[in-house]
């Protein structure tokens, strides 16, 4: 069983390769997203420019109001549609697309967020770029439409700028105001870190992005995001198994299988866990800063109990970190063979919940932290040939 041990056979050329081949044929299953979209079936993009459309026609607050939403959208076509339910500041974003016609809009949004995170992805490994480029977790937030992409190249940033330019690396952090849960860790991570700069730009630009919102919008638009509370804790509430099988979280996984108890009980010691890796990782990676932001992005997955699998292009960060430090310094065991899988892991364990029902994400973040934790301190080896 060498050939599993030491995986020699995935060379970097062909590595190369395969992900030259697999970012082509996600160009076809993109095409697909798009024609879906367009459909009767619609799409999690028509939140985001059903808001932007009550923005530029100047009632930023009807973005939030599901009467005007359901009308908007299915003006479209669609024969569903999606509440918004993300904080004022994102209406930012949003506003230009309300402009634009709905199939555009589609395309400016999905290119222009893919390029963004693209950018932030391959500015951090540029010679991993073809893996970059082809990462399933990438393909599935843009077949979305959704956020992923965004708020993925923020946290990518904040991972690997903080060293070099913490400022930039707390901005990213406090843009992330957008979808505050994804930045659940950032307080803890800067803090133990004693990142002070990076916490101090990151509470600025959080707070003058509310301010802001505040200004632009209006209070009326402020007090209409809180009627969006309920809805979402509608759904955290459900017990849809469509629902909870859909959701990448170890809350939502126990709760399907055990009943609220278990899974509130299990997502409270996944919190702990991310959290206790937030703090500890400095510790672990002294001198590595970028480790320590691989360990928090993996932890990250584990930190909220609300979590999909098109907010998952950040883990970009921890699984291409630990194919650098294998490059650089050898892989172990079994560690090519582990990474391919983790590679994969966000666009197979969505296609295998159903099926199987469980969605096996929860146990690839487990395991995508244990291999980057289990790197801590190691600075030396035998460099790797593949």
């Amino acid at each position: 069983m060498d050939w599993l041990r030491r995986a020699d056979w995935l060379t970097r050329e062909r590595v190369r390769g395969y992900a030259l081949l697999l970012a082509l044929a996600s160009l076809a299953l993109l095409v697909n997203s798009y024609l879906k979209a367009m459909g009767p079936e619609g799409t999690d993009f028509l939140a985001f420019w059903g808001a932007g459309k009550a923005t530029v026609a100047g009632d930023p607050a009807a973005a939030y109001d599901l009467a005007v939403q359901q009308r908007v959208q299915t003006a479209t076509g669609s024969e569903g549609w999606f509440a918004f339910v993300n904080p004022p500041p994102f209406l930012f974003a949003v506003a230009p697309l309300g402009a634009l016609p709905f199939p555009i809009a589609w395309i400016v949004w999905v290119v222009g967020t893919w390029a963004l995170w693209a950018w932030a992805g391959i500015r951090a490994f540029p010679r991993l770029w073809p893996l970059v480029i082809a990462y399933p977790g990438a393909l599935i937030a843009a077949g979305h439409g959704q956020t992923g992409l965004l708020t993925g190249a923020l946290l990518i940033v904040a991972a690997d700028r903080l060293d070099r330019r913490a400022a930039a690396a707390g901005a990213a952090i406090g843009a992330l105001v957008i979808k505050p849960h994804l930045a659940v860790l950032a307080p803890v991570w800067f803090a133990a870190g004693k990142r002070w700069r990076a916490f101090l730009a990151a509470g600025a630009v959080t707070l003058g992005l509310l301010a802001l919102s505040w200004l632009t919008f209006g209070r009326a638009t402020l007090i209409a995001y809180t009627s969006s509370w309920h809805a979402s804790g509608l759904l955290l509430e459900g017990t849809n198994p469509d629902f909870l099988l859909r959701m990448s979280t170890l809350f939502s996984q126990a709760r399907l299988l055990g009943g609220e108890g278990v899974g509130l009980a299990a997502g409270t010691l996944s919190a702990v866990v991310a959290v206790a890796a937030a703090v500890l990782a400095h510790r672990r990676f002294a001198g590595d800063p970028r480790g320590v932001g691989a360990a928090v992005l993996a932890a990250s997955a584990l930190a909220s109990p609300y979590l999909f699998n098109y907010d998952l292009p950040f883990l970009l960060f921890p699984t291409l970190w630990l194919v650098a430090e294998g490059r650089a310094r050898g892989f172990r065991p079994y560690e090519k063979l582990g990474l391919g899988l983790l590679y994969f892991a966000p666009y197979a364990t969505r296609a295998l919940a159903f099926p199987i029902g469980i969605n096996l994400m929860p146990l690839a973040g487990l395991t995508l932290l244990a291999l980057v934790w289990s790197r801590g301190g190691v600075r030396a080896g035998t460099p790797s040939v593949s």
